[in-house]
């Protein structure tokens, strides 16, 4: 067997602009990266970098450069067979960074691993559930009207627990009237690092409203900071951002930086590292979650797989397809009671549609 690559860039509208911290979108620059076998088996991994480096350091142009120019190379003696994913994780350790384009590859490899083993990802990591439970994330709208509007939409389509970006002047306010609103929902709050350390007691007047958590307060390398924020503040910390490896992940932990951890698998370079980090926070006794960058189909399945397993217990951002576009390029997850299933077909469980991919596409690339 040899394996090639092929690299799809996709444009997809979002049904509406998706405001944080950091910046506002309104399309979804998406790749996928597509893994080929001379077989004609296909295995898929998405990238989920943003067009700019505001979110994180990669980028999508970036990161299509350096799958193109130093990540698939390093690979190559490994493609004359499908390679064992353990394998694949160790050849791309040689490069520095880069997680989000090595999760891509990776998955993609993992993906037509696990199809040519007739196994799917969630039965490879270890899920203990058929069907996972969603949260959605409320990005931060342009008035308290628009928020409670949206907030409501997502409530009536029975969504589990509700997130909400803030920033330094939306916040404490905004808080407010969605708890006032719905006073027994599960609510947590996202600030995307866009606090400083002496926010403390700002942030502690978020106590008062019964949140599961506050998320990455402050800038992703401030494990002081977050610690020092955990003593003056009575709800709990999150990091997010700050979680790129299983060593930061104790890290963080040890140190007293948080108290619940949410897994991105673009984040940590993978599923493999991934299910590492879950198995650590488990251990622990740290409760984890799955967050989301708001992934197509491709991205969203492999998530739900990792969310089955036994640590998450808390609502994840695995939402479903029509949260963020019209019209997915795959086969679209559709909300049930609050729930998504969890695909049980060889691989991801998932695959593009020839049609939808095509009129997404605004560039292929073979590599």
């Amino acid at each position: 067997m040899t394996i090639s690559f092929q690299i799809h860039s996709l444009e997809i509208p979002l049904v509406r602009p998706f405001r944080t911290s950091f910046g506002s979108q309104s399309v979804r620059d998406v790749v996928l990266v597509e893994a080929v076998s001379d077989s004609g088996v296909s295995g898929w991994g998405e990238c989920v970098t943003m067009a700019w480096p505001g979110y994180s350091a990669e980028y999508t142009s970036g990161a299509i450069d350096v799958m193109q120019k130093f990540l698939i190379p390093t690979l190559e003696p490994l493609l004359e067979t499908s390679p064992e994913p353990d394998a694949v994780r160790s050849a791309l350790s040689v490069m520095q960074g880069h997680p989000m384009a090595k999760s891509a590859l990776s998955t993609a490899l993992l993906d037509l691993w696990l199809k040519e083993r007739e196994t799917s990802l969630a039965n490879y990591l270890g899920a203990v559930k058929d069907k996972v439970d969603c949260g959605v994330s409320v990005g931060i709208p342009s008035s308290i009207d628009s928020l409670l509007e949206e907030v409501g939409s997502y409530v009536d389509q029975g969504y589990k627990r509700i997130k909400l970006k803030i920033e330094p002047g939306w916040d404490i306010d905004a808080v407010r009237q969605v708890r006032n609103a719905w006073p027994e929902m599960l609510l947590q709050v996202d600030a995307n690092q866009a606090y400083e350390r002496t926010d403390g007691a700002h942030l502690a007047q978020l106590d008062q409203y019964d949140l599961l958590l506050i998320e990455q307060p402050l800038p992703e390398d401030d494990f002081l900071g977050h610690a020092m924020i955990s003593r003056e503040v009575n709800t709990p910390i999150c990091l997010d951002e700050s979680i790129l490896s299983v060593a930061s992940a104790q890290g963080a932990i040890e140190f007293g930086a948080t108290t619940i951890i949410n897994i991105k698998p673009g984040r940590v370079g993978g599923y493999l590292t991934a299910k590492e980090i879950h198995d650590l926070c488990v251990g622990q006794d740290i409760p984890v979650w799955c967050g989301g960058m708001l992934e197509t189909g491709i991205g969203r399945a492999a998530n739900l797989a990792l969310a089955a397993l036994p640590g998450f217990v808390l609502p994840g951002d695995t939402s479903a397809s029509n949260r963020y576009y019209a019209e997915d390029v795959t086969q679209p997850f559709v909300l049930d009671n609050g729930q998504l299933p969890v695909p049980s077909k060889p691989g991801i469980g998932i695959e593009p549609i020839p049609e939808n991919l095509e009129a997404m596409r605004t560039a292929v690339v073979k590599a």
